[in-house]
């Protein structure tokens, strides 16, 4: 990885260097998605026990798990990685549970009170991947804040594994979750069937998870159909971008580098710092540990896509961390909380040496469902908001109406929307003459 001088670039090569690798966008691709999401559509559960062993290669007669498979995937399991998942739970739990929004009452003028209740939304689908290694972590992160919500009825949909079974961890996750309705369904006829519905998939309302491009892909298009399932957000590759300055640990700095690095190749990891010994240390580091490191050859096809940007002051990288947008931010800095302050637009923040982004991914009690590709500047991480409907309520007695009619009036009439001013007008004449 090359040092790059920030102050050095002018403002258009500052705003290239920020750029994501690109995207493998494929008109072939986005066809066969297409095709993909209308067989599904068109002939169902035929579809999906054809797509499953043409892609899966699991001849699927009924991919919905059962409770004997749920038994025997919590059989299957070890005692340490039970107790892990049931940790990591308990404090996705904790901090959901506090971080929920609540109803709200508000007499906003005498007689005129506003509130906002909350609903669940009533059928909601969880996608799990299941890619080069099954995510457990992931069933926690989503059934959690659901589970939370009182959503009425929960989907999750995870690719079979060769001998056609769900992995046990997810398993076990999703069932510690309450979720009891489970299909050995992957890639984008999952997200068409949780979509559209078949006859054995439930249609949901919403869709939630991370994926590969083609579920990604898929989420986009049966968002985008007139009254297609919503999406939880806009996704693309994970990323990761450290700030550090002198005082931090290479050997750190660069183990939270390779933690994201090797999610994929098209992952991209940025360092901003403002010591240019410490870049070449951590540069170093990364070597010292890509050589033991499994998927070493992942890692480094990320790095050919990543910086390291040299800086003159924090303040400049919380700029330059600002501009873009980060899914995982961690300040290594002498003083994180003072930094923290600078920060406007990142999807979840890791403070200080102690504060590794994995624990983010697995057990801090925070999410890891996080806007990725620069959309941190507007959207959120998967919250226990993500899966309420947040409705509004007003009421108001006579002498409320009276009290604010006028101003409904004038509003409307300066729109010209007669029938809107007369709705009050009526009403305010009907008190006029009861009086």
């Amino acid at each position: 990885m090359k040092i790059i001088d920030w102050m050095a670039l002018g403002a258009r090569e500052q705003l290239d260097l920020l750029q994501r690798p690109a995207q493998a966008q494929s008109a072939d691709r986005t066809r066969a998605v297409a095709q993909i999401i209308e067989d599904v559509r068109r002939d169902g559960d035929a579809a999906l026990r054809d797509l499953t062993l043409r892609l899966d290669g699991c001849d699927l007669v009924d991919a919905r798990v059962s409770g004997s498979d749920f038994d025997a995937a919590q059989e299957r399991i070890d005692t340490s990685l039970k107790q892990a998942i049931g940790e990591a739970r308990n404090r996705i739990e904790a901090f959901h549970r506090a971080a929920a929004p609540t109803t709200v009452r508000v007499e906003t003028a005498p007689g005129v009170v506003c509130e906002r209740m909350l609903r669940p939304i009533r059928r909601v689908g969880l996608y799990v991947p299941a890619g080069s290694a099954p995510l457990p972590s992931t069933a926690l992160m989503l059934g959690v804040p659901a589970q939370l919500a009182g959503c009425p009825e929960i989907v999750l949909c995870t690719p079979p594994r060769a001998d056609g079974s769900a992995d046990p961890a997810v398993l076990y996750a999703a069932r510690l979750c309450g979720i009891e309705q489970v299909f050995r369904i992957g890639g984008a006829q999952a997200i068409a069937a949780m979509a559209m519905g078949t006859q054995s998939v439930p249609r949901c309302d919403k869709l939630f998870g991370p994926g590969n491009s083609w579920v990604t892909e898929a989420k986009q298009q049966v968002s985008a159909r007139p009254g297609g399932a919503a999406i939880d957000m806009p996704a693309g590759p994970s990323e990761v971008l450290v700030i550090a300055d002198g005082q931090a640990d290479p050997r750190f700095v660069a183990a939270d580098l390779l933690s994201q690095a090797e999610h994929g190749p098209d992952s991209q990891v940025l360092l901003v710092t403002v010591s240019e010994r410490l870049a070449r240390d951590v540069i170093g580091a990364l070597e010292e540990q890509l050589a033991t490191l499994p998927r070493a050859d992942t890692a480094r096809r990320a790095l050919a896509s990543s910086r390291v940007i040299r800086v003159d002051s924090l303040a400049q990288a919380a700029q330059v961390s600002n501009a873009y947008a980060p899914e995982h931010l961690i300040l290594q800095v002498a003083a994180p909380r003072t930094l923290l302050e600078s920060i406007e637009s990142a999807g979840s923040i890791f403070l200080g040496s102690w504060s590794p982004e994995s624990v983010g991914d697995y057990c801090s009690g925070t999410n890891h469902v996080l806007p990725t590709y620069g959309h941190a500047r507007a959207w959120s991480g998967v919250s226990v908001a993500s899966f309420l409907k947040q409705i509004t309520v007003q009421e108001l007695t006579a002498d409320g109406l009276r009290g604010i009619g006028e101003c409904a009036v004038t509003l409307a009439e300066a729109e010209g929307l007669e029938a809107h001013a007369r709705a009050v007008r009526i009403r305010l004449s009907a008190q006029e003459a009861a009086s």
